[in-house]
């Protein structure tokens, strides 16, 4: 299929389960996906944009660059000003798999959406 494999961004505190906040998150974990395969890559640091009632744009910033490459970013929960901020570099936000394992959710995704959008 032309496009694959895909890198896709998670936030997740224990490498297992999509669980975290997109605005909490110290780290995202970045996978490879194909419709049938899933592979770990690298763990990128980054500083927690979400500071309570208000927010780090500068942590904004490291975090988009840190996510531009991949198609999507998954995560528990992410806000609105954040949604726009990453559909406006071209990344997808996902939170429908919110609290499911990592590596199940990678690949149902690629195979329902990016199958369905022939991306290439």
């Amino acid at each position: 299929m032309n496009g694959f494999p895909i890198k896709l961004a998670v936030a997740s505190t224990d490498g297992i389960s999509i669980n975290e906040h997109f605005g909490h998150a110290k780290q995202f974990r970045i996978y490879s996906a194909t419709s049938d395969r899933c592979d770990f890559l690298e763990t990128r640091e980054v500083a927690h944009y979400c500071l309570g009632q208000h927010s780090d744009e500068s942590a904004m910033s490291g975090i988009l660059e840190a996510i531009k490459d991949c198609y999507a970013v998954f995560v528990a929960r992410i806000g609105e000003g954040p949604t726009k901020k990453v559909h406006a570099i071209d990344v997808r936000a996902v939170s429908e798999y919110a609290y499911a394992a990592i590596e199940e959710s990678l690949l149902d995704y690629t195979r329902r959406t990016v199958a369905s959008e022939s991306i290439g």
